[in-house]
């Protein structure tokens, strides 16, 4: 498929026809180039620059390639830009100069995310024959989230005076509920977020561990920015002028006795575990519709390991045990629940780039997204007893029984912690992860990998990860006893090494599963279940409820990302379906919402104390 390159005349955008799919291909790439140019109608001032032209063809294939790290197709519009409807025609010529427009305008916003990018600034280099394309790719980049979504401070001021009648009060202050808020306030929307705890962030928790001289930051929940290429999390980042920290690839492995694993028992071991799962993905295709939808992942994996006698000695059958609970760990359930057909849906949209570390911890992100929007915390009634609890979160009217059945299916599990704070960092300078074998499989999720934080949390810190059904029976075990039994495991690979281990000045374990606001870490594909459920989640009700989180998106669940994106989907959505173009007269909103609520009014009348900025009146006679 062709698009367009551009070419500057007098500094304007003009475009002719070029072969992006050769892009990767550089020699192709310039051939069709060269082609094309013998029979493109350039004027003479233009024929006279090749040399320019050429620099320019250059950068319109950077500006492509820059696209395509952002996950946009090189020469093909994205699934939502066709639903959006940027261009009248598809696969035509309007199409081609979109695209090329398209992939200047992500090049401009992504070479300073600090400066909020506007339309005039994209007309200083685009021809003002391209002002309809301008307009529609930039709509959507903007109204999507895939532009100007910030935290920088400067971008405060281009926030509007509220232009849309009526408002949205968003539940929850976890990363969707701050982004779709931020989204919104950008709209020109009246915005409220209630939140249940006593802080925003959700699932994504940062604690300050430590006394006297020694603190550190250590994420309790979300921690990593996985794939930093087109992570939303990582602009953000750069806004802040917060370093990121690339998660090195060494790491050790250890046995319960603390020898270190051997390199090649650990290589082949690695070997045999990568070839199980392609043997399930063959055996997928093989099968043509694929496993039944009540085939488990694990069950699948153990007769093949029957089947084909992959490991022999002890050693290998514990390295195999490890590499199913980094498998359980990825997808916060046990293998015996994960649907052996669907558990990697996710796969084809794993974002490119390095796996990071926030210096400082994620809550510099989430106190960042919370500026300027009133959050009104800890608004939730008080339950007496744990099953009700479980049962706190009613709507009324109930919601459709295919969003309550998508619920019921779709997979919602554990990943536990320990973090410490230790007098000095005793482990290696040069290490941010290393692991533990277990002699128990049911155990063998157990403190198993163990993340440094002392090279992004300002202190000593060693978080020690616990997963798959291990996380379960963690939660019902003492404090102290789950401290005694990590530092165990640590004296036992240390102190024959000749290397004291001290006690942590302070610990902290997480108990997700019995945390009142989340009952869990993230989601997964359950046996039963598909990609299909998040999509039912993500649907809205009545287009006046609308649901945001990791586990509405199907291509990034289970990340910090994909929570964060997700809100930002869902406040396109509001914009597309109250906006009403400039030539056509605002309808008043319907009169069947049903009563105001009292305990609404009351929290309008009285806005947080936590915004001084901020006096939000709800009039209940507007």
């Amino acid at each position: 498929m062709s698009t367009n390159s551009n070419f500057k005349n007098n500094g304007k955008l003009i475009f002719r026809c070029i072969n992006l799919e050769a892009i990767s291909k550089e020699e192709g790439y310039f051939a069709e180039l060269r082609r094309d140019s013998n029979d493109a109608q350039f004027d003479d001032d233009l024929k006279r620059k090749s040399k320019t032209q050429e620099n320019i063809e250059k950068e319109t294939e950077n500006e492509a390639m820059i696209a395509f790290s952002l996950d946009f197709p090189i020469d093909a519009l994205r699934e939502d830009e066709i639903k959006a409807r940027v261009v009248k025609d598809l696969d035509g010529k309007e199409q081609n100069d979109y695209i090329v427009v398209r992939n200047h305008i992500l090049s401009l916003w992504r070479e300073n995310v600090k400066i909020w990018l506007t339309k005039a600034h994209i007309r200083e280099s685009v021809s003002s024959d391209c002002e309809h394309l301008i307009n529609s790719a930039y709509d959507f980049l903007f109204y999507n989230g895939y532009i100007n979504f910030d935290v920088a401070p400067s971008f405060n001021s281009h926030m509007p005076e509220t232009v849309f009648e009526g408002g949205v009060i968003v539940i929850g202050a976890g990363l969707p509920g701050l982004a779709a808020a931020r989204q919104l306030l950008s709209f020109g929307y009246k915005v409220a977020i209630l939140e249940g705890n006593d802080r925003p962030g959700g699932r994504v928790y940062t604690k300050k561990l430590g006394s006297g001289g020694n603190f550190a930051s250590v994420d309790l929940g979300g921690s990593i920015i996985t794939g930093i290429n087109a992570n939303p999390l990582a602009v953000l980042a750069r806004q802040l002028s917060i370093p990121l920290h690339r998660i090195r690839d060494k790491c050790p492995l250890y046995k319960p006795n603390g020898e270190l694993v051997d390199k090649e028992i650990d290589s082949h071991v690695e070997s045999v575990f990568n070839n199980l799962l392609d043997r399930v993905m063959e055996l997928r295709q093989i099968m043509g519709g694929g496993f039944s939808k009540d085939t488990s992942l694990g069950s699948v994996l153990e007769k093949l390991k029957l089947l084909y006698g992959v490991v022999g000695n002890v050693d290998e059958k514990q390295l195999l045990e490890w590499h199913f609970a980094n498998l359980e760990y990825a997808n916060a359930g046990c293998l015996s629940n994960l649907s052996a057909a669907h558990w990697d849906q996710d796969d084809p949209y794993e974002m490119g780039g390095d796996h990071c570390f926030l210096a400082g911890g994620n809550w510099r992100l989430i106190n960042a997204l919370s500026e300027v929007i009133p959050i009104f915390y800890e608004r939730l009634s008080k339950l007496s007893n744990m099953e009700a609890m479980k049962k706190a979160i009613k709507f009324e009217p109930e919601l459709p029984t295919r969003k309550l059945e998508a619920i019921e299916r779709l997979g919602f599990g554990l990943l536990n912690k320990v973090a410490m704070v230790f007098p000095h960092v005793f482990w290696g300078q040069d290490l941010d992860t290393f692991g533990c074998l277990n002699r128990q499989s049911r155990q063998r999720g157990e403190f198993f990998l163990f993340y440094s934080y002392h090279t992004v949390s300002r202190g000593p810190t060693l978080i020690a990860l616990v997963a798959g059904e291990a996380a379960q029976t963690f939660e019902s075990i003492h404090p102290h006893i789950l401290l005694h039994r990590v530092l165990s495991v640590l004296r036992g690979i240390f102190q024959p090494k000749g290397i004291i281990v001290p006690d942590p000045i302070q610990s902290a374990c997480t108990k997700w599963g019995v945390d009142p606001f989340s009952f869990g870490s993230y989601s997964h594909v359950s046996v039963g279940s598909s990609g299909g459920d998040y999509d039912i989640l993500a649907k809205n009700v009545g287009n006046r409820v609308f649901f945001a989180g990791e586990a509405t998106s199907r291509q990034y669940p289970a990340t910090m990302h994909g929570a964060f994106l997700s809100g930002s989907r869902e406040a396109s959505h509001i914009y597309k379906l109250t906006h009403v173009p400039h030539n056509q007269h605002r309808k008043s909103a319907p009169k069947n919402i049903g009563p105001i609520n009292d305990m609404l009014v009351d929290l309008f009348k009285k806005p947080s104390l936590e915004f001084e900025r901020f006096a939000f009146i709800f009039d209940s006679s507007s």
